[in-house]
């Protein structure tokens, strides 16, 4: 063998063992930062940041159970950093993933801490986010179960409730048709179509006025709203069934107090306070309806001496179509949905209701509210007048109407 060959054969070798060395080096580097990823448990910055601009409630869990890092929302679900999880369930699922190596999704009702009387219906998704770390993801569905049991239940009533006037204007008709030759019973007849009529108008014109009220637009087009003319104009329009009732109308406390609003959504809700409170009042009785400063809310508490309200009524009273007194309700012409525009319209205001009730001894209910200051006068002169008049006379003609919640 020639000098060249011997030297081009030792360069041959030479190189195949560097490369050899090269990729054993290589694969060594490899093996030692896969054995430090696979025991690493720190959170990469970008997770970080990722979990920072998060709504949901998420974290960041190690091997151990020991939750690393958490978005703003865990908060609400008891997730903190250097602890672990305290639901069961949500650590099962964790481990779930950890040993099939792929995400998976439950939905599970989990409680909060110090509000075990509030579970929260939640989806989890826990996925692997490295070797030691899994990532895991609560959303709270809550509000959406809520909503779609409420649509749920607002076909199924609304159906049910205009199937009765529905079907007395069906039957009645046929009963004229029969009774053709007889102008008394047509006549009887015909007051009762009229009725059942009146209280079908009554039932689709409370469904969109609660309707309008669920729904936000023109929460932005509110303004200041006087309560001495809300109250005024409330008691005016139930002055003539007050007569016919036997109950004298009250009014106290105090005065010149505002709040940012709708002048007719308001009147309506007190009015339906009002011809409930007159409704279920005895012949000699009083209904009183105060104002109250507290702070930077004021209440409007109307009071009654009636039958009062038993305590498991007063859990459903503002459901829909929900009638403490079924027989009474459906007597004078009731639809069950005035105390349900009240709730609607006062959290539209961004305030809430209090019910105080006992059996034979009557009622209390308080719509609390946010307080304003009062407007300069140029801002409650003309146009807030004409809006009162206005507004009272609708409630006044729906009060004429024997329209009773």
């Amino acid at each position: 063998m020639t000098t060249p060959q011997i030297a081009l054969l030792a360069l041959a070798v030479g190189l195949a063992i560097g490369i050899g060395l090269a990729a054993l080096v290589f694969w060594a580097y490899r093996a030692r930062a896969k054995v430090v990823e696979e025991s690493s448990t720190r959170v990469p910055q970008g997770t970080v940041d990722v979990l920072e601009s998060m709504d949901d409630a998420a974290c960041v869990i190690d091997s151990s159970g020991l939750v690393l890092a958490i978005s703003h929302a865990a908060a609400r679900f008891g997730i903190e950093v250097g602890a672990t999880l305290d639901n069961p369930e949500l650590r099962e699922l964790v481990r779930t993933v950890r040993s099939i190596g792929a995400s998976s999704t439950e939905t599970m009702r989990i409680t909060r801490p110090g509000v075990s009387l509030d579970p929260r219906l939640v989806s989890a998704r826990a996925s692997e986010l490295a070797a030691r770390l899994t990532l895991l993801i609560i959303r709270d569905v809550t509000e959406q179960e809520r909503l779609d049991q409420m649509r749920r239940d607002f076909v199924a009533n609304t159906s049910h409730e205009l199937k009765t006037p529905v079907g007395a204007v069906s039957l009645l008709a046929e009963a004229i048709e029969s009774a053709a030759d007889d102008p008394a019973q047509v006549r009887i007849f015909a007051s009762r179509i009229s009725a059942e009529a009146a209280r079908l108008g009554q039932l689709t014109g409370r469904i969109m006025s609660l309707s309008r009220l669920q729904t936000a637009d023109g929460a932005n087009d509110f303004g200041p709203v006087a309560i001495d003319e809300v109250v005024a104009a409330s008691i005016e329009a139930h002055a003539v069934q007050a007569d016919s009732a036997g109950v004298e109308l009250m009014r106290g406390g105090d005065r010149g107090v505002f709040v940012r609003g709708d002048l007719q959504i308001l009147i309506e809700a007190v009015g339906n306070l009002v011809a409930n409170a007159i409704l279920y009042s005895p012949t000699g009785s009083r209904v009183g309806v105060g104002v109250k400063i507290e702070g930077e809310t004021v209440e409007i508490a109307v009071s009654d001496q009636g039958i009062g309200i038993s305590e498991s009524d007063r859990e459903r009273i503002f459901e829909r179509f929900y009638r403490a007194d079924e027989a009474r309700s459906r007597r004078t012409g009731g639809t069950g949905l005035g105390l349900s525009i009240v709730k609607h319209a006062t959290q539209r205001h961004g305030g809430e209701v209090r019910v105080w009730s006992r059996p034979s001894r009557g009622s209390t209910f308080t719509m609390v509210l946010p307080r304003i200051d009062a407007p300069m006068p140029e801002t409650t002169d003309r146009k807030t007048k004409k809006r009162a008049k206005k507004a009272a006379k609708a409630a006044a003609v729906r009060a004429r109407n024997g329209e009773t919640v």
